[in-house]
């Protein structure tokens, strides 16, 4: 029988030495990945916000916050060497790279609440309304207005600077608006604490808003403690998965020496290819440990705000027993799906083609999987804008919005094939098929959205015609 389904355990959990025995577990679990102090602080905050629930908005902006100002101090943040990218390229030397994230970090946190604020008292204002286009276009405009001359270096850092303190925070921002809208918000310690809380410390909001987290808050002391030992057994799972990724990693390319992914590509385009069999083994190795990883990573951070108390269901949920790409797509990586289907498919879909059903549904997931998909993408790399200015910037993401077309229009047919009622059959040798087909396309997919930028899509498409055995 499973722990969190064993009275024995349930009744131990919810114990002082219950507690202080998963504390430790989960520290244990955590700081490989997180880090030693980063994880004891997020698990001490997550055990007491878990049982101090009066006090849980309070507890959690304590962490979240302490977290952030402690990580950006000592240099532990992808925004500190984005800030030093750019003092490098404008020479700017008498400054430190700490000391201003730390300043426009404290600007932010002064601005979120006051941006709320806006909200709740004009709920009909562009901001409360498209919050996401608001926050986006803010940040475009922003970005583009830079790339003109006239700036001095100093500006330039610094307002630099601000845009790569505030890109982290905009989707946890956007569903924050959402719910600060309406009637039943979410107190604002409350909002401020799960905006790029401590379990999530990355630009994809694992588990929402607080209204979505509200919504799966534990009830009572039982059901507390069969959540926390659920997130004992999803962290423990997460390890499992990343010690496996790395095993792949040693065995196959450090023993075996199958190039990685970016070699083959480069050997390819130099004319000195690896082998068919090889450069295949490398896609297939490459998209593995990608899929891996997304997973390892959803349940660390899921098993972290599971400890606060929160059922929020897996990031990511057995993607092998996939029966179609819609259905690839929903288990994949479930809070980036819902990120797209919340901010892009649900608005596109009750605004457009209201007339024709097949047509108004395949354009809001193109909208989701293709246009959010990508838009996500770009900004989350907006510090490359900095550094090479917005053409190089979309030169260089043309293969992954290539990538976000074919994607969209897979899972845009696949759900079209679901609402005619064509279901994938149950039959062994059918399920066997819909497995070779969907991840023959998503290996193959993978080439052209593996996160790097190094290569064209020009030699992309080259490499998988070789691969394919077309050249």
């Amino acid at each position: 029988m499973a722990m969190d389904k064993n009275l024995a355990f349930i009744n131990l959990a919810q114990t002082q030495k219950g507690q202080f025995l998963m504390g430790l577990l989960s520290w244990v679990m955590i700081a490989p990945h997180l880090g030693i102090w980063e994880s004891a602080l997020a698990v001490t905050g997550a055990m007491l916000a878990a049982k101090l629930t009066a006090h849980r908005g309070v507890l959690l902006f304590v962490t979240t916050t302490a977290t952030t100002f402690l990580e950006t101090w000592i240099g532990d943040i992808d925004t500190l060497e984005h800030i030093q990218g750019i003092m490098d390229a404008s020479q700017v030397t008498h400054l430190s790279a700490e000391v201003i994230a730390i300043a426009c970090l404290a600007m932010l946190m002064l601005l979120i609440p006051i941006l709320l604020k806006w909200v709740a008292l004009f709920p009909g204002s562009f901001l409360a309304k498209r919050p996401l286009v608001a926050l986006l276009g803010c940040e475009f405009f922003l970005s583009l207005w830079m790339g003109m001359p006239g700036f001095g270096p100093l500006a330039t850092v610094w307002i630099w600077s601000m845009i790569f303190t505030f890109t982290p925070y905009i989707w946890f921002l956007a569903y924050a608006i959402v719910d600060q809208r309406n009637d039943r918000s979410s107190p604002l310690l409350l909002q401020m604490g799960v905006t790029r809380p401590f379990w999530s410390p990355s630009y994809l909001p694992h588990g929402k808003g607080a209204a979505f987290l509200q919504k799966y808050a534990a009830k009572s002391n039982e059901e507390l403690a069969v959540t926390q030992l659920k997130a004992i057994k999803l962290l423990f799972w997460a390890n499992a998965l990343f010690a496996f990724t790395e095993a792949i990693h040693i065995v196959f390319l450090d023993h075996l020496h199958i190039p990685t992914l970016p070699n083959a590509i480069i050997e390819f385009t130099h004319a000195t290819p690896y082998s068919w069999r090889a450069s295949w083994l490398a896609l297939i190795i490459s998209n593995a440990k990608y899929c891996l990883q997304i997973a390892a990573w959803a349940h660390l951070f899921v098993g972290v705000a599971r400890l606060v108390g929160y059922r929020l269901p897996r990031g990511s949920w057995r993607p092998l027993e996939s029966k179609s790409l819609a259905d690839y797509f929903n288990r994949f990586h479930f809070y980036f799906k819902e990120l797209l289907v919340d901010f892009f498919f649900m608005p596109t879909f009750l605004r457009y083609f209201r007339k024709h059903p097949r047509l108004r549904q395949f354009f809001a997931t193109f909208m989701a999987a293709g246009v959010g998909n990508a838009i996500w993408h770009f900004f989350r790399d907006i510090e490359l804008v900095a550094t090479q200015g917005w053409l190089s910037s979309l030169q260089t993401f043309t293969s992954y919005a290539f990538y976000c077309v074919l994607l969209a229009v897979g899972v845009g047919f696949s759900q079209m094939r679901s609402g005619m009622r064509i279901r994938p059959s149950q039959t062994r040798i059918e399920r066997v098929k819909s497995f070779v087909f969907i991840w023959t396309f998503v290996t193959c997919l993978h080439l052209f959205g593996n996160g790097s930028r190094a290569h064209s899509l020009e030699e992309r498409l080259h490499f998988l015609s070789y691969l394919l055995g077309a050249s």
